[in-house]
């Protein structure tokens, strides 16, 4: 309660400040941000412009435009292919960006596609500073549809399609399996564990049951193909008084899964979207929006993928056949049979061992199931109002918006038995003597509440804003807010951890000015007085100022005259000072993240802050309070500094569009414990040392979209092309490293560090003479077939100080990332084509698949291994049965370049002509087909198209049609 009472304290002080500020001052700038709503006017931060009038760190995508040739159900669908400076998992120039739907913050999961009608990157600090703290690493602005002034009109769409498996992972099977454990075992020094007779009879196939060959990827387990359909009608329409929109959309998707429970797993999703705007008086207009997203999913129980990466196959039966028992003249056996409550099919008992007690196959067939329930309810509700009869230019709106959402699942889950049984031969036959059993059965018939979790988002935005031309030439643009918006989660403590105590929240105000020369020359101050309560009392507040320059060269006469074939050319600069609160964040003793307090001193006498001393007679001790961070009075913002160029072009009568940016930012006063600041004695007896801003990072790039347009004859074509060249630095550390090369200052933000691999030892000499000067400290017993490493600053160990950086691991965004798209249109026929690639990064085959350790199964990969007979061409370290701590490092060895082309989508659309439909109500019909995923390019491609111990990644194959009445 008493924070409620001081965030709505704080609302109104807000409120109040605004006003003042608006008293004082009304010429500020509308904007230069942007989201497209038509080709002339685009949606900006808090407002409208002039397209023409962008001046740059914005990229804008037409979404109900590209549906049209491009259907995809995810909001953020293929934007690295279209858009400069974006890359996957909503990264913009190297940073995770804030998601706004509708200027509140919100999920990219919580609109689809066609409910969108155009998406914004904001890239550029002058083009997010007005939304204060939380947007300091660039904007998502999503804006939905809306309804026109049109007569009634519906539109249908409806989709089905099947996701194929590319592929999965290849294993040796269980006699191959047999074969190479026993190797690993005479490579260790141990004797096979496995007879000939053992693995022959596995080899046969004849004894499946007493020895087991479990494939995994095979019809018994997985089927070919899963469906997935969705229907969507939307409804539009309206007049100069009010306008309106719905849109319903229903979304069934299937399962790969053949077994067991899982055969079942299946989501359902509906979704209804609507919105009304209407216009009370002359001046005087209002809108709501509603939405509900409701999900529900169905999953069986148990771990199927991780145990198809880890599960050898020959370690047991998972179904035991009841058959193979002479449960006649065996009363035990009997008796188990007829107790059991888990009779697969009427003929098996569920398999175990005492390792094994409980399974991914037992599991799926009668652990239980999980249904989750998804529930999301979104609301806004606008004003404006004209005030040109006060003041000319002059207008005000504001806006409000709550947001809920909830998932809870409903658990079924119960105990059951495992059998390991005892087989003997008799008569040339394998029977089950006796078996030994694992668990007991359990009896409920009641679902539980397994997880329980919920958000609410709150957001309060005030503005005024004024635009006015002057004589024809003198364009003035203003504004003036207010925003506000919190976080507020919670949730069970058992399943997530419990809730937070401080919500997430955003308090500035914003503030631009702005004027254009005939639309040639630009100049635009945009600044936000920001708030963070992670801050202490007296630092908590701060301006973030930004300067934009623009100029329109191709209206100037020298230029025009003389430069015939550039129709427009815009050029614009801004520097930007961004104070942000997002990496405020440390570590608590134990290890816990937190965002708070930071700045605060405190003592404890825990076992991870206090310290245990004995008593001074020698019996016994006890634990005393101990500092575990001393104050910091002084701990303030961090500051994104960045100088960004671009400009924007159109060549050739439109034939070449070009926007291009370059941006250098640095962000200063990232926090830190000042390990390099304070004496070491600071951290001995508890911690003295405080949070500090130390750390300095710097990002540097540029950025492009370039679009070629034209047509000929009746094939029109449209070819883009987009990237970003992009590097980082950590430019200030707070760090202790024995060897210079090993700093992490001076070096990219997203370095792979690793060791240097020399090669297999090829013999025992080769190791004992290696062993006279160095001492491997990774783990094991060298033997032939090991991988060497370079000994780097050689000290005669081989140990973490000789790792070195390897490369660059693109983990924000490679050093070159591109997209392309075509567009063929001829006569009613519509061919659209898109993919994205990357290249300058590094990976390291590290997944279990590479790194086969003796308790797990072996990949296909081991036959390449290293023997005596081909070491020679071994590409691949001996097998032990050990950890293989030796070779499993990130090294050279592992090391491989991530350089690839997506090919993710093809769509062919047939457009039917609207005299096809003259004297019907049908106005318009559409139908297209579409492959998303369908081709990755690289020479890498096997392993970046193979999934390990998760479910494997797919091909999508649709069919849709579009109606309209």
């Amino acid at each position: 309660m008493v924070t409620n009472k001081k965030l709505i304290s704080m609302k109104k002080i807000n409120i109040k400040a605004c006003c003042v500020l608006i008293a004082a001052c009304l010429f500020t700038m509308l904007g230069t941000q942007a989201q497209e709503k038509k080709d002339s006017t685009v949606n900006v931060v808090f407002g409208t412009v002039a397209k023409k009038d962008l001046l740059g760190g914005v990229s804008i995508i037409n979404v109900s435009e590209l549906l049209k040739k491009s259907y995809g159900t995810y909001s953020l669908d293929n934007l690295s292919s279209l858009v400069g400076g974006y890359t996957n998992n909503r990264t913009i120039w190297g940073q995770d960006a804030l998601i706004l739907v509708d200027g509140v913050p919100r999920q990219a999961g919580d609109v689809r596609p066609v409910e969108i009608e155009s998406i914004t990157i904001l890239k550029g600090a002058s083009a997010v500073v007005l939304y204060g703290s939380n947007a300091s690493k660039g904007v998502i602005l999503i804006t939905t549809k809306r309804g026109n002034i049109k007569p009634l009109s519906i539109d249908v769409r409806a989709n089905t399609g099947l996701f194929v498996p590319k592929g999965y992972p290849g294993y040796q099977d269980a006699a191959t399996y047999m074969g190479l454990y026993n190797e690993a075992s005479v490579n260790d020094g141990l004797l096979p564990k496995y007879s000939q007779g053992v693995i022959d009879s596995t080899r046969a196939g004849s004894y499946s049951y007493r020895f087991p060959d479990i494939d995994f990827y095979n019809s018994d387990y997985l089927k070919k193909a899963y469906s997935k359909s969705d229907v969507t009608a939307e409804i539009s329409g309206g007049n100069e008084q009010a306008r309106y929109y719905t849109n319903i959309g229903l979304a069934t998707n299937g399962t790969i899964m053949n077994y067991g429970d899982q055969k079942k797993n299946n989501d359902m999703a509906f979704n209804v979207r609507g919105n009304v705007d209407m216009n009370l008086t002359k001046w005087l207009s209002a809108s709501i929006d509603a939405a509900v997203n409701l999900s529900n999913s169905y999953t069986g129980r148990g771990d199927f993928w991780g145990a198809a990466s880890t599960m050898r196959p020959n370690w047991f039966q998972p179904l035991i056949p009841i058959s193979m028992m002479d449960t006649t003249n065996n009363a035990a056996l009997r008796t188990i049979v007829n107790n059991s409550n888990h009779i697969i099919d009427g003929n098996y008992l569920l398999g175990g061992l005492s390792t094994d007690q409980t399974n991914a196959f037992s599991d799926m067939l009668a652990a239980g199931y999980i249904k989750r329930r998804n529930r999301t309810f979104l609301y806004n509700i606008n004003a404006g109002a004209d005030l040109g009869s006060l003041v000319d230019g002059l207008s005000f709106k504001a806006g409000y918006s709550m947001d809920y959402r909830s998932v809870y699942s409903e658990a079924y889950q119960l105990a059951y038995a495992t059998y390991q049984p005892n087989w003997v031969r008799k008569n040339g036959k394998d029977s089950i003597a006796s078996l030994t059993k694992y668990g007991n059965d359990g009896n409920t018939t009641n679902e539980s509440i397994g997880q329980t979790t919920y958000e609410q988002t709150i957001s309060f935005r005030s503005q005024f804003n004024y635009d006015r031309s002057f004589a024809g030439k003198h364009n003035v643009t203003a504004t003036l807010l207010g925003w506000w918006y919190l976080i507020q989660s919670s949730s069970d403590p058992d399943n997530e951890g419990g809730s937070d105590y401080h919500p997430v929240r955003n308090t500035n105000l914003g503030f631009q000015a702005g004027y254009n020369y005939r639309q040639r020359y630009y100049l635009d101050f945009s600044s936000a007085l920001v708030h963070s309560a992670k801050l202490p009392e007296g630092n908590r507040e701060a301006l973030s100022p930004t300067v934009t320059l623009g100029w329109r060269i191709s209206d100037a006469g020298f230029f025009k005259n003389h430069v015939s074939f550039v129709d427009n050319l815009k050029l614009s600069a801004s520097y930007a000072s961004f104070k942000e609160d997002l990496d405020i964040t440390g570590t608590q003793p134990n290890g816990t993240p937190t965002d708070y307090y930071l700045y605060a001193g405190y003592y404890g006498n825990t076992a991870n802050v206090g310290g245990w001393y004995q008593w001074r007679d020698g019996v016994g001790g006890g634990i005393t309070s101990l500092s575990g961070q001393v104050p910091n009075p002084n701990l303030t913002f961090v500051q994104r500094k960045e100088f960004r160029a671009g400009l924007d072009a159109s060549l050739f009568k439109g034939l070449v569009t070009l926007d291009a940016n370059y941006f250098m930012q640095n962000m200063s006063g990232l926090l830190s414990r000042g390990t390099t600041v304070y004496p070491s004695y600071f951290n001995g007896s508890g911690d003295f040392r405080p949070w500090i801003n130390f750390n300095e990072d710097r990002r540097t790039g540029v950025d492009f979209s370039a679009n070629l347009n034209s047509k000929v004859g009746q094939l029109a074509y449209s070819f883009g092309v987009s990237g970003m060249f992009y590097s980082s630095e950590a430019v200030k550390r707070d760090e202790v490293y024995q060897d210079a090369y090993q700093n992490r200052a001076g070096r990219s933000l997203d370095s792979y560090w690793g060791y240097i691999a020399e090669g297999f030892f090829q013999s025992q000499d080769e190791i004992n003479t290696y062993l006279t000067t160095t001492r491997p400290t990774l783990g094991g017993t060298l033997k032939p077939g090991d991988i060497r490493y370079k000994d780097v600053n050689n000290d005669g160990l081989i140990d973490n100080k000789d790792q070195v950086d390897l490369g660059h691991n693109g983990w924000a965004a490679s050093p070159f990332t591109f997209g392309v798209n075509l567009t063929l249109k001829w006569k009613n026929l519509t061919l659209f084509a898109l993919g994205n690639g990357q290249t300058g990064a590094i990976g390291f085959k590290n997944s279990s698949y590479y790194w086969v350790r003796g308790g797990s199964k072996f990949s296909d990969i081991t036959t390449y291994r290293w023997t005596e007979s081909t070491k020679a061409t071994a590409t691949y370290p001996r097998l032990t049965t050990g950890n293989g701590d030796n070779n499993y490092q990130n090294s050279t060895f592992w090391m491989y370049k991530t350089d690839r082309f997506n090919l993710n989508r093809v769509q062919l659309t047939y457009d039917f002509k609207e005299t096809f439909f003259r004297k019907s109500f049908v106005h318009g019909l559409s139908v297209y087909v579409k492959g998303d995923n369908l081709l990755v390019i690289s020479h890498e491609r096997e392993l970046m198209e193979k999934n390990v111990g998760a479910a494997p990644q797919y091909r999508f194959y649709n069919l849709g049609v579009k109606a309209s009445f």
